[in-house]
């Protein structure tokens, strides 16, 4: 009996094809935006577990709900510095970074 072929692609499979193989220009530059967004993403969702609104947030690191609204929806980048000093005294967390080589 033969084997079926599979119509499935990898997400891998499917941004070599699309976007390039990683290091190319096209690809940096989709991942880079997805970096961006996961971090919104996760500010977000952080918020929200610690029950906070968006102007709340701002309140405690002394920013405004613009600024804030604005990073979670991925509209503007944060400096690492902001970004720490928004998960340290905003919401009382702490963050942690790595670089994979």
């Amino acid at each position: 009996m033969k084997a079926k072929k599979s119509n499935i692609t990898t997400l891998d499979q499917f941004k070599n094809k699309h976007y390039g193989k990683k290091g190319t220009a096209k690809r940096d530059k989709l991942e880079a935006g997805y970096e961006s967004f996961k971090i919104g993403v996760l500010l977000y969702e952080a918020r929200l577990e610690k029950g906070l609104t968006q102007e709340e947030l701002a309140e405690k690191v002394g920013t405004t709900k613009s600024y804030i609204s604005k990073i979670e929806n991925n509209i503007k980048e944060a400096r690492i510095s902001t970004l720490q000093k928004i998960i340290e005294l905003g919401l009382g967390g702490h963050l942690e970074l790595s670089i994979k080589l």
